[in-house]
C-alpha cells in the first residue's frame, strides 16, 4: 500500500523527468504499481483509512510521484453529474482538446507539493484521452470540467511539468480571459 512516505516531494529530480512509455502488454510489476496508484486515491478519500494511515486526500496520482519514471496515471473522482470516474491508465495521451480553456477557482494542489500555491492554472476545457487500462484494453475518454483538469495535471507529471509552471507569475489571480471558471 502506498502512503505519504512513498510520495516524493517538489524538488525531487524524478518530478522533472519525462517518463518512459510502459512496454505493452505491461509486466505484472507495472500492473501492480498502477493498481497501487488507484488504491492510494480510493484509500485517501475514505476518512477512516486516510486518518489511520495519515493519507492526504487526492483525486489523481502519477507514477513519477512515487519515484517511478513510467507513463502511468490513476484518477478517482466524481464529475459534475456525480458520476464516478475511477481509472488507471498506461501510456495516457491527450489526442484532442478544445480551444476553450478552463481553470479551478480554488487553484490546483498536488500530493507532491506540501504548500498552497496561489494562482489560476489554465487548462483545456474539454479533452479526449486515450490509454490502456489494467485489463489491457485501449480506452478513450471524453472529459470536461474537473475530470479534464485532473487528467491534464497527471499527464503533465509524465512530462516533468508541475501545475504551478502554468501560473502567470506576475498576475497569478488574474482571471483567464474567455475561460470557464470551475468551482470545486
Amino acid at each position: 500500500m502506498i502512503t505519504m512516505e512513498d510520495i516524493i516531494r517538489d524538488g525531487h529530480p524524478t518530478l522533472r523527468k519525462v517518463a518512459v512509455e510502459v512496454t505493452l502488454p505491461p509486466s505484472e510489476e507495472d500492473k501492480q504499481i498502477l493498481s497501487s496508484l488507484l488504491e492510494y486515491l480510493i484509500n485517501s478519500q475514505n476518512p477512516e483509512v486516510a486518518e489511520k494511515y495519515g493519507l492526504r486526500a487526492g483525486i489523481g496520482l502519477a507514477a513519477p510521484q512515487i519515484n517511478v519514471s513510467k507513463r502511468m496515471i490513476a484518477v478517482h473522482l466524481k464529475d459534475d453529474k456525480g458520476e464516478l470516474i475511477s481509472c488507471a491508465l498506461f501510456n495516457p495521451k491527450i489526442i484532442s482538446h478544445s480551444v476553450e480553456k478552463s481553470y479551478l477557482v480554488s487553484g490546483e494542489g498536488c500530493l507532491s507539493v506540501d504548500r498552497a500555491i496561489e494562482g489560476y492554472v489554465p487548462r483545456y476545457a474539454r479533452i479526449t484521452v486515450k490509454g490502456v487500462n489494467l485489463e489491457g484494453k485501449e480506452v478513450k475518454l471524453r472529459l470536461k470540467g474537473l475530470p479534464a483538469i485532473c487528467f491534464q495535471h497527471e499527464i503533465d507529471h509524465l512530462n516533468g511539468i508541475m501545475f504551478y509552471d502554468h501560473i502567470d507569475k506576475k498576475h497569478p489571480l488574474k482571471p483567464i480571459e474567455g475561460a470557464i471558471a470551475i468551482e470545486r
